[in-house]
């Protein structure tokens, strides 16, 4: 079933609807705690975690049940149930006056027999539909398999074969009854062909995604990236930002009227003999001030791009960042990212710093953002650290990190290592974990837009 909704999603996006990784984990979270035996249930988690413009939901409602419910064909009727033998006679020598290939359709839309399919497979392979994969063109596609029916033809035959019958002399009540029976399979038909032209580039959707890496990026680790990963995830990237603001904006709105204050309260109503009337509150509207310091050594880059895409992303909800970058030393990054995309400012910051095989020293990086950048940090400040914590067996400067620490309102440390690790080899994480106020483990995208999650929406 995973699977299955991976499948419909990418199907959605590639009929046009914006889903964003982040509303894609949401719609997994939802299945998981509502479950799919119940399918209107199903249905409404899916769209309602999946679409937010009012304009996506014809497509959502075309697609789903091609995916999570694949229908028979619609019911047709027999018109020649209810024929005496005389009339059957005058059908039979009637149809006989059409060839053989007009006489096979008009006889199954009479008779009420949908396309077998056998018969469906030779009009793809008539009209290459293989080459279909976008679903807003299911409607052209159903109309050129009519076409390949020659349907035009049949129904004006069929209205010539309902003369002949009335000049071969059967009733006018009967003919009614046929004439009713051949539309309403004629109709039936034609949603037949519609149905079969969904499922065919539903299923040139599924084989095309088949091709690509089926890997799912969003709890793919890090260390596991290559450059291709990071193309695709630097759109996506950005709708989750923008969720992600969405959020943070809609936190800040409700915390206006924030813990009663008291004070205020009896001071504003003092008019009113000090029997309070209007109520007052606290505002706790203050936006997060951020200070990012980043491992971008090669472990590491493409974590520490990430966190900072989402974090300048956001940028309108946040007081104030201030980021800097480290390998060997730290360099002040935040300039290079007004006017450029994260991945396009660590191009600048890696150009600064040459490729080659460094030895990670966190602990000089924290000498030179005491020495240097002290400022940035005050009792407003939220101090973020991104790196695995592995020093190289370099000094750690535990000391200058306890003081910046102190500084700060609050230490939060995001590592893509589990804790398992923090102790082995040259990691020094598991020393300077005590004076974090919280510690993530972000080994993949799905963790690190948690952690994210928490310490800005909460």
């Amino acid at each position: 079933m995973d699977q299955r909704i991976t499948q419909f999603i990418a199907a959605l996006r590639a009929s046009g609807v914006r889903i964003s990784l982040a509303e894609s984990a949401d719609a997994f979270r939802a299945i998981d705690v509502l479950g799919v035996q119940d399918r209107d249930l199903f249905h409404d988690s899916l769209r309602s975690t999946l679409i937010k413009e009012q304009q996506d939901i014809p497509v959502f409602e075309k697609l789903f049940p091609l995916f999570f419910q694949h229908g028979n064909p619609p019911a047709m009727q027999d018109g020649t149930r209810n024929l005496t033998d005389k009339e059957a006679q005058m059908l039979a020598e009637a149809l006989r006056q059409f060839n053989q290939k007009l006489r096979d359709l008009m006889e199954k839309l009479i008779e009420g027999k949908p396309l077998t399919p056998q018969e469906l497979n030779q009009l793809d392979q008539i009209i290459h539909s293989q080459n279909w994969d976008d679903m807003r063109y299911q409607s052209w596609m159903a109309r050129q398999l009519e076409a390949a029916l020659n349907f035009r033809e049949v129904r004006q035959a069929l209205q010539e074969l309902l003369r002949l019958l009335n000049e071969l002399g059967m009733n006018r009540q009967r003919l009614d009854q046929l004439r009713q029976a051949i539309q309403a399979n004629q109709r039936a038909l034609q949603e037949q062909i519609r149905q079969h032209a969904g499922e065919r580039i539903l299923q040139n959707m599924i084989e095309n995604q088949s091709r690509q890496p089926q890997n799912d990026l969003l709890n793919r680790p890090f260390h596991a990236f290559s450059e291709e990963d990071m193309r695709q995830l630097r759109d996506e990237v950005r709708r989750l930002a923008a969720a992600l603001r969405t959020r943070l904006a809609l936190r800040l709105k409700r915390a206006r009227n924030g813990q009663l204050d008291l004070k205020t309260t009896l001071r504003a109503n003092l008019k009113h003999g000090t029997v309070p009337i209007e109520l007052r509150h606290r505002d706790h509207t203050r936006k997060p001030k951020l200070v990012i310091l980043c491992d971008i050594s090669t472990s590491m880059r493409f974590c520490s791009e990430l966190m900072l895409s989402l974090i300048y992303a956001i940028q309108d909800q946040i007081s104030k960042t201030h980021a800097f970058a480290f390998i060997d030393h730290l360099e002040y990054v935040s300039p290079f990212f007004e006017h450029q995309q994260a991945n396009q400012a660590i191009e600048q910051v890696l150009r600064r710093m040459p490729g080659g095989h460094y030895n990670t020293d966190l602990g000089f990086s924290l000498e030179n953002l005491q020495k240097e950048y002290l400022d940035t940090i005050d009792h407003r400040t939220t101090f973020i650290v991104v790196g695995d914590g592995r020093n190289n067996f370099n000094d750690p400067r535990l000391d200058i990190f306890q003081k910046l620490t102190r500084r700060a309102c609050a230490t939060i440390w995001l590592n893509p290592e589990p804790p398992i690790l923090w102790s082995t080899g040259d990691s020094d994480m598991y020393r300077y974990a005590p004076f974090c106020t919280r510690t993530f483990q972000v080994s993949n995208l799905r963790q690190l837009a948690a952690a994210i999650d928490q310490l800005l929406l909460h």
